[in-house]
């Protein structure tokens, strides 16, 4: 299996940089609609008696909109340079950048009112006619301005680390809770076929080995959607063994993506839960199927397996927890963008799982291959 590549860190990654990407068409949107409607407040502080409100309107927000837009095309061609230099420089750099362009700015807009005084030797009413009234008062105006902006920015950015620091402790809270039973239901596996049979005991624990490789040293909270299949289909193989011909497991994933990136240990408890629940109370076994296909943007995995005759209350209580936990682990990883639903009648017990497709930016591949763990095919 392939080695993560390191994360990287706030100085080398201008992601994680407090400064938004001003090269993005809602960050100069949202620049646009916060210049049109200063424009407006400062229209009505500067309007002299008797002057015209809409002239001072429409040359006020003008400026502001010029500002406004070449400080965001300035900041985004320095920001990649800020995000890998300290907090403080970089604080000093973004506003003298700012208020740099609105002086030059300002200094531009008085020597055009100049030159309109010299080619048609009237003053007009949308420039200044004094460089000193209009050069200094913006120069202040921008100063203060950028200033609360960059500290809006620098709170923003430290309130949303905070919360994705949070949602990662918790992530791996949910980790530590349905890994200790995941492994302990594999060691009672192991245990019973020790006398039974030692050969099949001997290969479960090659494969619980090949697990913890996969999954349970890996101190990543999400991984390759190939990765948890993986982790599933060796949950599978270690039952098997246990189970002899009573179990069957019919996969068809050919048409997820390998590549996507999920919560570690997502599919696994519900297949265990599917098994333990479903298939292990039914003298004759039975098929757990698992499903996988891509929706639009976002990828669907159902697990369905048989209920026993009298055992769908009990179904519902044990599969609780770990409907639970995947919920909540899901939304942890996409807010408001995931998913789970459960069907239970007619014999049939089925939880769906919906959540985005997020791939690792390289070319994907179909997940339905024959996997090989620690060089043992699966």
């Amino acid at each position: 299996m392939s080695t993560p590549a390191p994360a990287p860190t706030a100085g080398a990654d201008g992601d994680r940089f407090f400064l938004p990407d001003f090269c993005q068409a809602p960050t100069v949107l949202a620049i646009v609609l916060i210049a049109a409607l200063l424009g407006f407040v400062l229209a009505l502080a500067r309007l002299p008696a008797g002057g015209d409100f809409w002239i001072e309107l429409a040359r006020t927000t003008a400026f502001l909109l010029w500002a406004g837009l070449l400080c965001a095309g300035a900041l985004c061609r320095v920001r990649p340079w800020l995000a890998r230099e300290p907090l403080r420089p970089a604080v000093a750099w973004a506003l003298g950048t700012m208020v740099g362009v609105v002086a030059l700015l300002s200094i531009v807009v008085c020597l055009l009112g100049q030159w309109w005084v010299t080619r048609f030797g009237t003053v007009s009413s949308v420039f200044p006619d004094r460089m000193s009234v209009f050069v200094l008062p913006n120069v202040l105006i921008a100063a203060i301005v950028g200033a609360l902006a960059l500290r809006y920015f620098y709170v923003s950015q430290q309130w949303r680390r905070s919360v994705e620091l949070e949602a990662r402790a918790r992530i791996h809270a949910l980790q530590a809770r349905i890994r200790p039973h995941f492994l302990f239901n594999s060691m009672n596996t192991i245990a019973a076929l020790t006398r039974s049979d030692p050969a099949r005991a001997e290969e479960a624990i090659e494969d619980l080995a090949d697990l913890f490789r996969v999954s349970l040293s890996d101190a990543r909270a999400q991984i390759s959607l190939r990765e948890e299949l993986e982790v599933a289909r060796i949950y599978q193989r270690i039952e098997q063994l246990r189970m002899g011909d009573r179990l069957r497991v019919d996969w068809d994933v050919r048409r997820v993506p390998a590549r996507a990136i999920v919560p570690s240990l997502l599919l696994q408890p519900l297949l265990e839960n599917a098994i333990g629940h479903g298939i292990e109370p039914l003298p004759g076994g039975g098929t757990v199927t698992v499903s996988g296909w891509l929706e639009g943007d976002s990828i669907v995995f159902e697990v369905t397996n048989p209920l026993p005759p009298d055992g769908a209350a009990a179904t519902r209580k044990g599969n609780r927890m770990a409907l639970d936990n995947v919920r909540e682990r899901l939304e942890l990883a996409f807010p408001g963008r995931s998913g789970i639903e459960v069907q239970d009648g007619d014999g049939r017990f089925c939880v769906r799982l919906r959540f985005p497709h997020v791939g690792d930016g390289r070319a994907d591949e179909a997940a339905d291959v024959p996997f090989e763990v620690a060089g043992r095919p699966s």
